[in-house]
């Protein structure tokens, strides 16, 4: 027959085998904790374009160079950088053509009022245009023909008249 403390024996090696697995799990766990998540790259990389397609949002893209580029940015964020750090790291890099916008204060008022400019100036021509004309008197047809039409069409048919009779 077992005694007592023969029969706590494998009780006591399965709670250090827990304890012992416990203790090899927690590194794992606490990597889990610092892991940034994919919201939160995928935050940072609706703010960015893809390099390689045209008017593409970062996050949207499926190619290979924009999952090592939303690679790369979990890598920065779980090293403690911000999104504003990772995306001007990434402007310094390839340039304004990652966000779309020039990151420069002066192009950027630039990009944003020029159009607006040239859009009101476009106006203003139109309605100076419109106004102009609207102001020259309209042409006025005579309701009869006049005398010196008659004559000259006269003339002129008997100028023709007269060639055709000598070609003859």
């Amino acid at each position: 027959m077992m005694t007592l403390a023969e029969s706590y024996r494998p009780r006591w090696l399965r709670l250090m085998l827990l304890l012992l697995s416990a203790l090899l799990l927690m590194p794992a766990a606490a990597a889990q904790g610092d892991a940034v998540s994919d919201t939160e790259v995928i935050r940072v990389a609706a703010r960015m374009y893809c390099p390689v397609c045209e008017n593409i949002p970062l996050d949207e893209c499926q190619t290979v160079t924009c999952s090592e580029w939303k690679e790369e940015i979990r890598r920065m964020l779980a090293a403690g950088r911000s999104a504003a750090e990772v995306i001007d790291s990434f402007v310094a890099r390839f340039g304004d053509d990652v966000v779309g916008v020039p990151q420069d204060p002066l192009l950027r008022a630039l990009t944003l009022l020029l159009p607006m400019l040239g859009t009101l100036l476009a106006i203003a021509i139109g309605i100076a245009t419109f106004r102009r004309f609207g102001r020259q008197e309209r042409l006025r047809l005579p309701r009869e023909p006049s005398h010196d039409a008659i004559t000259t069409d006269d003339e002129y048919r008997q100028r023709l008249e007269a060639d055709l009779r000598a070609r003859r």
